[in-house]
């Protein structure tokens, strides 16, 4: 909240050297930080047993968790719904604020007051309101009312013109910043706690893949629509050649929010993540043993682990 504040007053003061200075120090402070003070909350039976235990490649594998989405219908459609809601976000992120200043003609210090201003509302979003909604609508409708929010945000900014738009939709935004946490508390309502890294890595593996690819798609509709951002001086609003539609990205990303929408409407409540492993182990456990009173000769034929959902109807 108060970040972009003092990034423009030293940045106004002395220089943008001394912002990114003071940025990576803080950012090293950080680290030293949760690596000397912050405690482990892996159990000590779960950790591994010393610095030289032997890893395999399927855990080294950084795509590993992505391409076991697809194994659980339910894990299927809550990274669908997180992929297609935060690819507009993480392009947005890249480009607002120089569209601010570029096409709506935000002053620096107009910037670091709207971003303040959303980062406070944000906070009584995250904090007041989400936990009431959770408690009276549920998880699945909160993500859903996030969404709802976030698509009607995206709308804002791509049809604004003026400033005062903007600074409606900011308030429209902060309210949105709840879906990202009703979807944590999803998957935390639905995982064993031996299984919530399984998840939450994939959410966090397909919200790093929006990282990298929002940017560049953000980039190139702005492209496509001829709205340039990459001059210092703002765009004149008499300029001849600037865009009929102000912000062509951000409806690019309320047509993705909607798909979104129609996703998570199919994600299931009432869903728990069982233990893969120990199912899988009872399972093979269980038709071996029959299989071997049926007949001394007889031996499984499949891999349980291969085909088990991650995540179970609790009604079963």
């Amino acid at each position: 909240v108060t970040s972009p504040a003092i990034g423009a007053y030293l940045s106004a003061q002395y220089g943008d050297s001394l912002v990114v200075l003071v940025a990576t120090v803080i950012a090293v402070a950080d680290i030293a930080f949760v690596f000397f003070v912050v405690p482990e909350s892996l159990p000590d039976k779960m950790r591994l047993t010393s610095w030289g235990f032997p890893i395999s490649w399927e855990q080294a594998d950084p795509f590993a968790s992505l391409r076991r989405v697809g194994k659980d219908t339910t894990v299927l459609l809550i990274c669908v719904t997180v992929f297609l809601s935060y690819l507009p976000e993480a392009g947005q992120y890249s480009s607002f604020f120089l569209y601010l200043r570029q096409v709506i003609e935000f002053s620096p210090a107009a910037i670091a007051a709207f971003i303040a201003m959303v980062g406070i509302l944000s906070i009584v979003a995250q904090t007041l309101f989400l936990s009431v909604l959770m408690r009276t609508i549920g998880n699945k409708n909160t993500v859903l009312l996030g969404l709802g929010f976030q698509l009607f945000q995206l709308a804002w900014y791509g049809f604004g013109s003026e400033p005062w738009m903007m600074w409606a939709a900011g308030t429209v935004a902060a309210m949105s910043s709840i879906t990202f946490p009703a979807v944590s508390a999803l998957v935390s309502h639905s995982a064993s706690p031996d299984q919530q890294g399984v998840v939450q890595g994939m959410i966090t593996g397909i919200r790093g893949l929006c990282n990298g690819l929002g940017p560049a798609l953000y980039g190139f509709i702005f492209f496509l629509f001829n709205v340039e951002l990459n001059d210092m001086e703002p765009v004149r609003r008499d300029d001849p050649d600037k865009s009929v539609i102000p912000g062509p990205p951000f409806l690019f990303g309320a047509c993705a929010v909607v798909f979104a929408l129609l996703v998570a409407i199919f994600i299931p409540e009432h869903h728990r993540l069982a233990d893969v492993k120990s199912c899988s182990a009872h399972k093979a456990g269980g038709s071996s043993s029959s299989a071997q009173n049926a007949s001394p000769l007889a031996t499984p034929t499949s891999d349980a682990e291969d085909i088990e959902p991650l995540l179970q109807d609790s009604r079963m």
